[in-house]
């Protein structure tokens, strides 16, 4: 959080609470390397739990979370299926290349994030055409290019139908958000997958970490990518407990971000109706819009105490957390009527 600005790029951003404070300098610890952690231990249970898996591993962050997934999940020679706009797609550096060698098939995925079962079976036909066959299908819950889009329950039942037999990673960076925003248990969203991640470090402001959950045989093996990756940590303990207390306090208030986003949004349909910007279409706690000078806008925001961020070529993000009361939001809300 920068001082004495109202900060919209990330969730990110967030401070760890006091509470979280605490439970770090008085957390048990253990070295993670030979699985002697409790903290960890607790923090990987717990998180198993609420998505209904059998396991789950601790990792420094969602990207990580998301290449051991593409590792283990998707065999070397078959395509992972994915949305184009997609975070795994976008914004990890290049990393399934890298890291998994991974050969997405990008499929529309439209103004809501999502895509549907019959342009999965579309790839698994082509695959008796000479194409490489898929081997995972890749989706994110909650959707952020899309503004924080929500995948329905009906949405993700087509696509599950037509992966039928293939493996399907549910990145869910926000899915805490999703399940706020429907009243639908994250377990309910994440049965549809193999695996599950969710970053502790945006919405539930820990300060760092994500957790993938999935098959023990599966997380398993997902501790052998972890390391290979540099991902192993040791007295991890000390992190993973502000983790445990974001688990434990700070899902439900996400119901103030989504109302504030929703604000927000209202705010930007109003001073740039043709922006793209569709409150009521803004379920979470991200709004997106268009604007001709998005350099220009993130410099007058700046100067009136906002900040914000792109995503794309003249597309604007602002995002609501813990750390932007009512007081932030009523001052982003005068910045942005007031710019050009």
């Amino acid at each position: 959080m920068v001082s004495g600005l109202v900060d919209l790029r990330s969730d990110t951003v967030t401070t760890p609470t006091p509470e979280m404070r605490r439970a770090m300098a008085d957390a048990e610890v253990g070295d993670d390397g030979y699985g002697e952690d409790p903290t960890v231990r607790a923090l990987e249970e717990a998180y198993a739990g609420r998505v209904g898996k059998p396991a789950a591993v601790f990792v420094p962050s969602g990207t990580m979370a998301n290449q051991i997934a593409l590792r283990v999940l998707c065999p070397p020679g078959s395509l992972a299926v994915a949305g184009r706009h997609q975070h795994v797609v976008i914004y990890e550096a290049g990393a399934a290349a890298v890291n998994a060698g991974v050969q997405f098939h990008l499929l529309d995925d439209g103004t809501d994030g999502t895509f549907g079962g019959d342009a999965v079976r579309a790839v698994r036909a082509a695959a008796e055409h000479h194409q490489p066959p898929p081997g995972l299908v890749c989706l994110e819950q909650t959707h952020m290019p899309s503004g924080g889009r929500v995948w329905s329950i009906d949405a993700l039942e087509d696509v599950a139908g037509a992966a039928a037999g293939l493996a399907l990673h549910m990145d869910g960076a926000r899915l805490f958000n999703a399940e706020v925003a429907t009243g639908v248990p994250a377990a309910t969203f994440a049965g549809f997958a193999t695996t599950v991640m969710t970053c502790l470090s945006k919405g539930l402001a820990a300060p760092v970490g994500s957790v993938l959950a999935g098959p023990s045989d599966v997380v398993a093996e997902g501790r052998v990518v972890r390391k290979r990756l540099g991902g192993a940590m040791r007295q991890a303990g000390v992190v993973a407990a502000a983790g445990l207390v974001g688990l434990e306090t700070m899902v439900e208030r996400l119901a103030d971000d989504h109302r504030r986003a929703r604000r927000l949004a209202e705010t930007v349909a109003d001073r740039w109706p043709d922006a793209g910007c569709d409150p009521s279409a803004v379920a979470t706690n991200i709004v997106v819009f268009r604007h001709p000078d998005t350099s220009g806008l993130l410099g007058q925001l700046r100067a009136r105490g906002v900040l914000a961020d792109t995503i794309a070529p003249g597309v604007v993000r602002l995002v609501t957390h813990k750390d932007v009361d009512d007081d932030g939001l009523a001052r982003a809300a005068r910045a942005l009527a007031s710019a050009d």
